[in-house]
């Protein structure tokens, strides 16, 4: 349970209890806006009508001395270690999992760091493998995620990266599938689809048109490849003749091939 707090200083949790849901550690934040204490940031903000700036952050409280100090790894007092990880930048205390604090995001990273490297365009840290291998969108990170519209640069879910550049949190992408394939921005497929385009292929085949619709072209534009081609109507899918993909629109009214009337 996030920690509740009363302005003279003393904690709503139990003496000694390490932590919240969001972070392990050994002390309290005295938030610098309101000075209350809160085991961090997302508590004061799920408790208050202002944020908390974690740069701000000057002194701490030990949870079992309940000595008030600059904010430090370890208690000056009894040397209680606050956290395993700790970041005199964020002052983030939390247990060793492999943080770093990547300068050109401005916060911290869960690690390693080695299997991380920072996009200066996209503007953040993102997987090794996905170097020289995404397409980069200025800034993209500092968009909100298009499913929840919360932050995704400080957002402690991780990022979801779609084949056109655009992010989503981890946790959005994968309710997203259970409704559809495209990105919410732009409609280019989220996943690789060529299987299911085959299928597609075979489902066409074996499904004709009436006599009525067989001579009939329609317009489309692709979401995939953004081209545009003039394919045979059909009510199951129109294939993009560029890239085969059925991730395409109507782009024009029907009408009827008139050297085939």
């Amino acid at each position: 349970m996030a920690a509740t707090a009363r302005e003279d200083g003393a904690s709503g949790e139990e003496r000694g209890q390490r932590g919240c849901e969001h972070y392990d550690r050994g002390c309290l934040l005295k938030a610098p806006c309101c000075d209350k204490l809160y085991t961090c940031r997302l508590c004061h903000d799920n408790n208050e009508d202002h944020q908390l700036d974690r740069f701000k952050v000057k002194e701490v409280q030990c949870i079992n001395c309940e000595k008030i100090q600059h904010a430090q790894q370890t208690c000056e007092e009894c040397s209680t270690l606050f956290g395993e990880y700790y970041c005199d930048i964020c002052h983030l205390f939390d247990k060793d999992k492999k943080q770093y604090h990547c300068e050109n995001c401005g916060i911290c990273r869960i690690g390693p760091k080695e299997d991380f490297f920072h996009c200066l365009k996209c503007n953040l840290c993102l997987a090794m493998n996905l170097q020289g291998r995404h397409k980069c969108i200025e800034n993209v990170s500092r968009q909100n995620c298009p499913i929840c519209l919360e932050d995704i640069h400080t957002s402690r879910v991780v990022a979801h990266v779609l084949p056109c550049g655009h992010l989503l949190h981890r946790t959005c992408y994968e309710e997203m599938l259970k409704e559809g394939y495209r990105c919410p921005l732009c409609m280019h497929s989220a996943l690789d689809m060529t299987r299911y385009w085959r299928q597609l292929d075979d489902e066409v085949a074996q499904t004709p048109m009436p006599s009525e619709y067989q001579n009939m072209t329609v317009d489309i534009l692709c979401n995939d490849c953004n081209g545009r081609s003039t394919v045979q109507f059909h009510i199951l899918g129109m294939k993009c003749k560029i890239c085969e993909s059925y991730n395409t629109a109507q782009a024009g009214g029907r009408r009827i091939s008139l050297d085939q009337q």
